[in-house]
Parts: structure tokens; C-alpha cells; sequence
């Protein structure tokens, strides 16, 4: 059935972008302890985690990143993975989410956006992540599983660079997103396919290249580096219902916009006080 009217989304790419680092990488030390990967394997993907935060990735970088992710965990029982992420995936995940994009999501939802993650990381790390967040929707990369349970080695759906714009639109359809409202959030050059896709794309913490990108062609930068654990977020407090939440963000604006209109009277006052004087 078609939709009454347009719905709005906002498509967030998940590694640098909501959380700090690599969500499949990061859980390294608890598939060695579950005795899923060897110390070697540790030591390597600690290594690319370092390269990944430093330099980012470019298309040849994720190509062997999957090559090597996709060989890693053959044979790995898939109930496995799924039990030590669950176990592990607060203590791990929960301190690298970024305080702006926690925000950013709690914005979208009270103007009442669907919130979709979009990772190339596999489903297996990035739904429960998802579910954490409280995202609605989530697209991952998803590997095949063979009929004993476990990883074969390959990947059925690769949710990387135009594929990612292709889930998006095929959202749209599905769900009735007015694609020229929503909203688009990544760190990556990568996802410029899906930026393009949506009429509010936003660079976050972006590569040299995306950043080239966004400046060309006027897109905002955003700057993420606050990582915070959810519940230590707000506190003490409670999250009211969204009608209040509407009001306090307006309430908030009405102070912010009179306090930036009385500074810099003051600063003009003072400017011509100044100028008299000399």
C-alpha cells in the first residue's frame, strides 16, 4: 500500500561516524578469547585498526580489509560470534559512541525521522550495535552461512560504496522515503554514492578526500571527538516524551539565539566606546 505521505530518513554509516572506531575490528580480543582467531591474528588486526584511525581507508584498503576479514572468519560458528558480541558488546561499544552522533540520532528521531545505520561491517556486529543505538533499520554486509552453522568464507551482500546508495533508494521505495529530505552522515570518500543520494548529505570526521569533496561541493563538516557511554550521557535524568523534548529544544534555541543577539550588542557597544576614545 502506498504511503499517505513522504517519510524522512537519516542514513548514518557506522565505523568514525557514530562510534570511534572499527566496530568489526574492535571486538578482536574477545573472538581470541572465545578462541575464534590466534594471537597473530590479534596482533594484525590491532595493526589494521591503527592504520584504518589514522589514515582512513581508500577503495584498495577496504578491498583487502574484506579479502582478509572474509578468510578470518571462515568456519567460525555463526551462534558463537552472536554470543560473544552480545556479551561483549556494552563494555566494548558503548564507550566508543560519539556524545554529537548519539545527539544527532535523538534529533532525528523527535523530528520524527527513521534512523538507518549503513555499514559494510557484518550484520552480526552491527544489528545488535543497531539495536543499542536505537536505530529502526540497519544494512550490513552479510556472509554466507552454510548448512553446519557456520561462515563459509563468503560474502552474500556487500553493503560497500554504490551498494550502499542502492539500499538506500531501495529503502526509500519500500518504506516511502522522500530521499530529497533525508539526511546522509560517513566519514568515508566511499560513501559519496550514498551522500549523493539524499538532499542533506554530511561529511563527519572525513578523510583528506571526502573532505576535498564536501568543501567542492558546499556539503557541511561535521567534527565528532566526544565518545561517551550512553548512560553516562544525561545523568540522572530522564528522557521526557517527545512533545516535551520538542519544547525544550525550542526553548533552548529562543535562549541561545538571545544571548548571541545581547553578546554582540555588548561587543558592538564596546567597539564604538573604543573608537570614540581613540
Amino acid at each position: 500500500m502506498p504511503h499517505s505521505s513522504p517519510r524522512t530518513a537519516a542514513f548514518f554509516d557506522l565505523d568514525k561516524t557514530v562510534i570511534a572506531k572499527s566496530s568489526t575490528l574492535t571486538f578482536s580480543k574477545s573472538f581470541y578469547q572465545g578462541g575464534l582467531i590466534n594471537r597473530r591474528a590479534v596482533l594484525r588486526t590491532a595493526y589494521t585498526q591503527f592504520i584504518y584511525l589514522v589514515g582512513g581507508a581508500d577503495h584498495d584498503q577496504m578491498e583487502r580489509m574484506r579479502e582478509y576479514l572474509s578468510s578470518l572468519c571462515k568456519g567460525w560458528n555463526v551462534q558463537q560470534v552472536r554470543e560473544i558480541v552480545a556479551e561483549t558488546l556494552h563494555d566494548l561499544i558503548d564507550p566508543l559512541i560519539y556524545d554529537e552522533a548519539a545527539s544527532l540520532i535523538e534529533a532525528h528521531h523527535t523530528a520524527g525521522r527513521d534512523v538507518v545505520i549503513v555499514s559494510t561491517s557484518g550484520a552480526e556486529v552491527v544489528e545488535p550495535i543497531g539495536e543499542m543505538l536505537g536505530a529502526d533499520r540497519v544494512v550490513a554486509t552479510r556472509m554466507v552461512i552454510g548448512e553446519d552453522g557456520c561462515f563459509t568464507g563468503e560474502i552474500g551482500y556487500y553493503a560497500y560504496g554504490p551498494t550502499k546508495a542502492e539500499a538506500v533508494r531501495e529503502l526509500a521505495e519500500s518504506e516511502g522515503y522522500d530521499l530529497a529530505r533525508c539526511y546522509a552522515y560517513s566519514d568515508s570518500v566511499t560513501d559519496i554514492p550514498m551522500l549523493e543520494a539524499v538532499g542533506h548529505p554530511h561529511a563527519v570526521n572525513p578523510d583528506r578526500a571526502l573532505r576535498r569533496e564536501a568543501v567542492a561541493r558546499e556539503w557541511p563538516v561535521l567534527v565528532f571527538n566526544r565518545p561517551v557511554r550512553l548512560k553516562q550521557r544525561l545523568p540522572g535524568l530522564s528522557m521526557p516524551p517527545r512533545p516535551a523534548l520538542v519544547a525544550a529544544a525550542a526553548v533552548g534555541a529562543a535562549a541561545a539565539t538571545a544571548g548571541l543577539v545581547w553578546y554582540a550588542s555588548r561587543r558592538r557597544a564596546s567597539a564604538l566606546a573604543a573608537a570614540a576614545s581613540a
